[in-house]
């Protein structure tokens, strides 16, 4: 596939970020100059020969010049918590990057980031790379799943924060938040750029399309290949068709997607 790469990448840290969560960054030369925003690396670990499949994992950061790439990760199931007992210096296989994802911002933009839980990570390197300070909503079932909270703040956007259980900011859902600012008659928001969970997304949608605003989304659909080839991460995309609509592949032409295309089944 072009512009993408198989390498071995020595682990530099791997370490608890807070709670279930963990970050490893990752010397990976070959790929890290090449990542954008929204895109995923395909990764198979050593020590688990009867787990076959690699695991996409999205990539949180990366310092192209130091060739370091860093992803986010929760520690689920047996997968998770064998990466997260692996040493620096311990190789993982990465295919990447993958997948198509979010199209930068314009300098005069206003953009709007809305993420839930692991989504907080995975459109961190967007609101770093955008040039304009993104007004940042994130959330999480708890103040655990809010992720990168200080890192989204040095950015120079406000950022506001919702939790289901009241733990930390607005009691209840993200998209609480952004239907709060979007009821602002005076707000000059041009465009929705969002990651997590599947309800979330198709409410915002919802909400997105309702303000008649553009809004990417990014979905995370269970991957088998990570390249497109066999078909297990397929989801139903709006088209001119007779039928109306078309199966495409989360890993290939997503997982970022245009809200207003995707069929909500």
């Amino acid at each position: 596939m072009s512009g993408t790469h198989q390498e071995d990448a020595p682990i530099l840290r791997n370490y608890r970020l807070q709670g279930e969560y963990c970050q490893a960054d990752l010397a990976c030369p070959g790929i890290a100059p090449m990542v954008e925003p929204g895109q995923f690396v395909h990764v198979r670990m050593p020590g688990l020969a009867h787990r076959v499949l690699r695991r996409p994992f999205s990539v949180f950061d990366v310092d192209p010049k130091a060739g370091r790439l860093s992803i986010i990760y929760k520690v689920v199931g047996e997968g998770t918590a064998h990466l997260a007992s692996l040493n620096a210096g311990t190789s993982l296989d990465l295919i990447g990057p993958l997948g198509s994802g979010y199209t930068l911002p314009d300098s005069d933009d206003e953009p709007i980031i809305v993420a839930g839980g692991y989504g907080c990570a995975a459109t961190w390197l967007l609101a770093k790379c955008s040039p304009a300070a993104p007004f940042c909503l994130l959330g999480g079932r708890t103040d655990q799943d809010l992720l990168l909270v200080e890192e989204f703040q040095t950015l120079g956007g406000e950022v506001r924060l919702a939790t289901e259980d009241g733990s930390k900011g607005h009691r209840g859902l993200v998209t609480d938040l952004l239907e709060q600012a979007l009821a602002v008659p005076s707000t000059g928001y041009r465009k929705i750029y969002a990651c997590g969970p599947a309800g979330m997304l198709r409410k915002l949608s919802e909400i997105a399309e309702h303000h008649c605003l553009p809004a990417e989304i990014s979905l995370d659909h269970v991957m088998c290949c990570g390249v497109g080839a066999c078909f297990a991460c397929v989801l139903k995309r709006k088209t001119d068709s007779h039928r109306g609509w078309e199966y495409v592949r989360t890993c290939r032409e997503g997982p970022v997607f245009d809200a207003k295309d995707v069929v909500w089944q």
